[in-house]
């Protein structure tokens, strides 16, 4: 699992691949210190101060994509859920959509399955395949940006590994957090899950199509994200309607128009 996190501690000197930049970035470290103090085993000081650092130079290597793509004028978004929420999906629905030009960043542990979906829709997108790390950071992003062609690229896409812990707290260069919860999973996983909820800036229910059928409340969902987090934008989708689609689509251009 996740060598950061906390699920396996790396040896001292650990680096991710990459190149190391020396200007600051501001970032707010709350996700960080719920991460370090997660595991009642993170108490040693030497053990919160490594993981900080590479934390820290992850922020750092952050920051450097995102003046790339501030500098481009792409709009960068983070794509979080638990597997099986519908990320490829929306993303193989927006691509029909064709509202916009996007480029896509994946993320899994195997295989570039998700990769070829998106390909096959005429999107370029580069598999990551993280073998046992349980989420993307910002070295990982940077290299693979490398293999991708960004002229006219409108927003960029990172989709996450599926995880509902882990890659929260990890700034990989995007301007906006998306969550996915779909309706299978249940309402409580919000409850269950704070931190993934607290950073999204966006929170889409997916799978809407099936509430007919399986237990789960809508209201309950919001009310129960509404208390970890007022300011997120709530969208409720459906694959089989595009008004809903095009709905996230509609929100993704007010974003980026707003960043002008």
């Amino acid at each position: 699992m996740c060598q950061e996190c906390g699920c396996s501690l790396p040896k001292e000197g650990h680096q991710r691949p990459g190149h190391h930049h020396s200007h600051h970035h501001n970032h707010d470290t709350h996700a960080h210190h719920e991460t370090l103090h997660a595991n009642p085993q993170l108490n040693d000081p030497k053990t919160i101060t490594l993981i900080t650092k590479i934390l820290d130079a992850n922020d750092r290597e952050a920051a450097h994509i995102r003046d790339h793509f501030d500098q481009d004028g792409i709009l960068a978004v983070n794509l979080m859920s638990s597997p099986g929420s519908g990320k490829t999906t929306l993303l193989e629905k927006l691509a029909e959509l064709g509202l916009f030009r996007f480029a896509v960043v994946e993320g899994d542990l195997e295989t570039s399955r998700d990769a070829e979906r998106l390909q096959a829709k005429g999107v370029a997108a580069h598999q990551i395949t993280t073998g046992s790390a349980c989420h993307l950071d910002a070295f990982m992003v940077h290299e693979a940006l490398h293999h991708l062609d960004l002229t006219g690229v409108e927003i960029l896409f990172v989709e996450n590994v599926g995880n509902l812990v882990c890659p929260a707290s990890y700034d990989v260069g995007c301007h906006l957090n998306v969550v996915l919860v779909s309706v299978p999973e249940g309402e409580d996983k919000i409850e269950k899950y704070p931190v993934m909820f607290k950073v999204a800036d966006l929170v889409l229910i997916t799978k809407t199509d099936l509430l007919p059928y399986i237990d789960f409340d809508p209201k309950r969902a919001v009310a129960e994200l509404r208390k970890l987090n007022p300011r997120a934008d709530v969208l409720h989708v459906s694959a089989h309607d595009q008004a809903t689609i095009r709905a996230v689509a509609d929100y993704l251009l007010m974003k980026k128009q707003l960043r002008g």
